[in-house]
């Protein structure tokens, strides 16, 4: 199937009174039934091609659909697609940059294995033998986020002796504690840093000492500002 669209002066490049567009055939229903969407989104792909024509490179739009059907077509600025072009004495800046962020990395790495290396931090193999359970379980339950796994490039998965409650099993709220932090490390630093919300008590304190929905409020409010 294919659109042809015919629009007023200045919509299209000099020259051009129309343009065609094929479709396939799984979206010819879809699109037949909503004609002035569809009028909306060619007429828009033609202004595309007048913009890129005149600046001489790429320019872009962008459509978005919801589950309904509604769309919103949205022009994106031409400056937002060009490459800028760096005076020379950035590239002193742009090295001074990457060392700092190298260093910053190697930090991190160092710090990272620091706390892997902690008396508290088991390996699975002991920290299944500590829930009486396998390590292939221990694996799973980790992929699930129902236990807190920190990732070692050189020790591999350490898991924190301290992440069970007083019945000897991991904190209930761990699946959503990593849905709400986006992943293990930032659980972690949920659970050992003090928060505002907890009255300063850490993730940790506050789960041990019954308050999982107050916990689970700060996380979701941690989880925010970092989106």
């Amino acid at each position: 199937m294919a659109f042809f669209l015919a629009t007023g002066a200045g919509a299209l490049p000099e020259g051009m009174s129309g343009f065609k567009i094929k479709v396939p055939d799984s979206a010819t229903k879809v699109l037949s039934d909503e004609p002035k969407r569809v009028q909306a989104l060619l007429q828009q792909y033609g202004q595309a091609i007048s913009r890129s024509r005149t600046a001489g490179r790429r320019v872009s739009f962008r459509v978005d659909v919801d589950p309904e059907g509604e769309m919103v077509v949205t022009p994106v600025e031409d400056a937002a697609m060009a490459v800028p072009v760096l005076p020379e004495e950035d590239s002193t800046a742009d090295a001074g940059l990457e060392q700092a962020l190298a260093a910053a990395r190697a930090r991190g790495r160092s710090k990272a294995a620091e706390i892997l290396g902690q008396a508290d931090m088991l390996s699975a193999d002991d920290f299944a033998r500590l829930l009486g359970t396998t390590r292939v379980t221990v694996n799973t339950k980790r992929q699930n986020g129902q236990v807190l796994g920190l990732d070692g490039a050189k020790r591999g998965y350490r898991f924190p002796d301290w992440q069970l409650d007083s019945d000897g099993k991991p904190f209930a709220v761990l699946p959503i504690l990593h849905e709400s932090l986006g992943g293990a490390w930032a659980v972690y630093r949920f659970l050992v840093q003090p928060h505002g919300e907890l009255d300063g008590l850490t993730g940790r304190e506050a789960l041990e000492r019954g308050r999982t929905k107050q916990a689970i409020a700060a996380a979701e409010s941690v989880g925010r500002d970092f989106r």
